[in-house]
């Protein structure tokens, strides 16, 4: 914050909420003041007309002076109850809001559908990859923009696909809609000619490995981020995991190798460092789709290289799905998808669309140097 001159206006934010939560701490002051005061009131002020009006009885002889020590008495041993029924109102008070809190929870609906037990593969599914049909999404409604609009391409059997374009082209919103975090507002999308929407989100999930553009470092041991779905850690996998991701030499290099604790309450690990363990998880755990979401964005050239070309062998026999800005990463593709605005513009491998000399060749002239 100081190195971009920002403490002012935050701590002025901070200033702001912290005086808005004080005047709501003297709101609640003020009602917790009106309630003890209003019980006080009413109470003393029962017991002033029943002394009254007892003491007039007496006064006129209809009621002798031990009946009216009687009532008094009798009057007295009611405050405490009637002191506790307003502790127990304002007591219900809390109790309702905590309630309501618990029920937004609890009744919260839970993503594993019991009725939606489809699973990508049994005995009677043959794989014929992925195909979108007529797709579209929008985040927040049917009057919002489309983040995606009639998506229409197939990703094929043990090809690899990949997909460019822009930012804010609806790339990784694609990739979100496959890992079942969100559902096609409009048109099909299907796994095996299987509609995502009757698939089980955990099997899909237990099929695919992913690599998002933050994808999270737990704080555990690099080991146990690596194998995060295995209880027992299969050591041939994981290091065949490590050495794909290229990060055997710093892992190695550590004290405690593979059991040196990473993430918010171990060491801390630069942005290559991060992706790459992100890969070998990926690696780790040898599904049979592979979505890959700017994965090596943070590396410098030497790894990507290095990586690209171990990912490459790794890649044989599974259906591979790759987003990238650095187009250099997508050259080797079978097919390549452009997004633009959410939809389509051209599809086929990198010498083709070089060839068009239209939006996928404006994207890669800089970094490839093509020349105009």
């Amino acid at each position: 914050m100081k190195l971009n001159k920002f403490e002012d206006f935050k701590r002025d934010e901070w200033e702001k909420i912290q005086q808005k939560l004080f005047n709501i701490n003297i709101r609640i002051l003020k009602i917790d003041q009106l309630q003890i005061s209003g019980f006080e009131f009413i109470n003393q002020l029962k017991n002033i007309l029943v002394t009254f009006f007892s003491a007039t009885l007496v006064v006129k002889g209809k009621m002798s002076l031990g009946e009216l020590l009687s009532v008094t008495y009798i009057v007295g041993q009611m405050n405490s109850p009637v002191n506790q029924l307003v502790n127990f109102f304002r007591s219900l008070q809390d109790a309702k809001l905590s309630f309501e809190r618990l029920n937004e929870v609890q009744n919260h609906i839970i993503e594993e559908d019991p009725t939606i037990h489809e699973k990508l593969f049994d005995r009677n599914t043959m794989p014929t990859g992925i195909t979108f049909k007529n797709v579209s999404f929008q985040y927040d409604g049917p009057k919002s923009a489309y983040a995606l609009k009639n998506i229409n391409f197939k990703i094929p059997e043990g090809k690899i696909t990949a997909i460019v374009g822009a930012s804010g082209s609806g790339k990784t919103t694609l990739m979100k809609l496959l890992l079942k975090f969100y559902l096609p507002s409009d048109g099909e999308l299907l796994f095996n000619n299987k509609n995502i929407n009757i698939i089980s989100p955990k099997n899909l999930r237990e099929n695919c490995s992913v690599v998002m553009q933050d994808g999270f470092i737990f704080s555990d041991t690099i080991e146990r981020n690596i194998a995060t779905s295995d209880r027992l850690i299969d050591e041939e996998r994981l290091k065949r995991a490590v050495s794909i991701a290229n990060i055997e030499d710093f892992i190695l290099s550590l004290p405690l190798g593979y059991k040196t604790k990473i993430g918010a309450s171990g060491n801390d690990i630069s942005g290559g460092q991060k992706q790459r363990i992100l890969i070998a998880r990926a690696v780790y755990k040898d599904p049979h789709y592979i979505f890959l979401d700017e994965a090596t964005s943070a590396l410098d050239s030497e790894n990507e290289k290095i990586i690209h070309e171990r990912l490459h062998e790794f890649f044989k026999g599974k259906t591979v799905l790759i987003i990238a800005h650095r187009l250099s990463t997508v050259k080797k593709a079978d097919n390549i998808v452009v997004l633009k605005n959410g939809s389509i513009v051209e599809q086929g491998n990198h010498k083709e669309l070089v060839d068009i000399r239209s939006n996928y060749f404006n994207l890669v002239r800089n970094q490839l140097e093509l020349g105009n």
